[in-house]
């Protein structure tokens, strides 16, 4: 599986529709979906899915309203709609997973997609029929050749350096509530099968508020081969200090594939945010690596600032523009959350 900073043919959004997802704040959620497809577009081309084509007009004079990259012109051409119904916009979780394929002695498709089974994040919401079956309908539509894994994941769980290794946590791929006959071997052999990593690196548990029992794409993520970020608590108080302080403590015992530690940057966790009383999962980690850019969310608070210089020296080829994220976060999500990349085809040497 290619690691998220490789070049990418599209990126894939699934276009806000469910107003239970974002309670009381909805009517802001299309203009910030907006704004992400028009910072995409001056850099990659964007596939949006809509619920049917009559809304096909209403989301192309969305977008259309929103400003360009520094008044650049806005790329329409690079913006494509697909009649696709979902239940929800949380592509990054029930999207395919692209793997590219090793050239020695293969023959075939240079690309393959894995369909892993979705399950509304452990049986938590409502149906999920329609989100499950968006990698199949999507394949159908690009022609590109589908995998079924019999296994629940979410694409948010885990992530990947491009290089063998795949960071994920216990809290999450080790519940009961996705695959409870499968113990931590078994699990580990499937990513290993079906993602084409040598080696999985387990974190703990997740952020306060996460109701995906702790995806990674919130806490540690892969900026380079042997380079991994991570958000970090100052406050003891918090409820967060302590899980954060393991998970960066397991990151500085880990080793890549020299055997040697791993650069460990960190980013700070913005002040606290809740809705009705409950703890939000508002996170710098959120952030989403496209051709070019760096979409990182913003809370309008001072750790702003911090958390956008880091991603710019971690990531010096690309400009950083920040979303900001405190509506979208109502819905227990951000960026990184909506959107999913289309790695370009290619042929990995083994």
């Amino acid at each position: 599986m290619p690691a998220e900073w490789e070049p990418h043919l599209a990126t894939y959004l699934v276009w806000p529709h469910n107003l239970d997802t974002w309670p009381g704040k909805f009517a802001s959620v299309p203009t910030i979906f907006a704004r992400i497809a028009a910072a995409l577009v001056h850099f990659e081309s964007v596939r949006i899915l809509v619920p049917d084509a009559t809304q096909m007009f209403d989301v192309r004079e969305i977008i259309r309203a929103v400003s360009a990259v520094d008044g650049e012109p806005l790329r329409m051409d690079r913006i494509e709609l697909l009649p696709i119904a979902t239940n929800d916009s949380w592509i990054r979780d029930y999207g395919p997973i692209f793997l590219n394929r090793i050239a020695a002695g293969k023959d075939g498709p240079r690309q393959i997609a894995v369909d892993w089974r979705f399950n509304s994040w452990g049986g938590k919401y409502g149906a999920c029929n329609l989100d499950d079956t968006v990698p199949q309908r999507l394949a159908e539509h690009y022609r590109f050749e589908v995998v079924e894994a019999d296994m629940v994941l979410e694409g948010g769980s885990f992530d990947v350096n491009g290089d063998g290794l795949l960071l994920t946590t216990e809290s999450c791929l080790l519940n009961g509530n996705r695959n409870p006959s499968m113990n931590r071997t078994e699990v580990e052999q499937n990513l290993r099968v079906y993602l084409g990593v040598e080696r999985i690196l387990w974190l703990g548990e997740g952020i306060a508020g996460d109701d995906t029992d702790g995806h990674v794409d919130d806490l540690a993520r892969f900026t380079g081969t042997r380079t991994i970020v991570t958000v970090v608590e100052q406050d003891p108080a918090d409820v967060n200090y302590a899980p954060l302080q393991d998970n960066l403590r397991r990151l500085r015992a880990m080793r890549n594939r020299e055997g040697k530690p791993f650069t460990i940057a960190t980013l700070p966790m913005p002040p606290p945010l809740y809705f009705d009383g409950v703890r939000l999962p508002a996170s710098y980690a959120n952030f989403y690596i496209a051709n070019g850019v760096v979409l990182t969310p913003s809370f309008g608070c001072a750790a702003d600032e911090v958390a956008q210089a880091t991603l710019a020296r971690l990531f010096p080829d690309r400009r950083v523009l920040a979303i900001p994220s405190v509506d979208l976060v109502w819905g227990l999500g951000a960026i990184h959350c909506l959107t999913m990349q289309h790695p370009v085809p290619s042929r990995v040497v083994a």
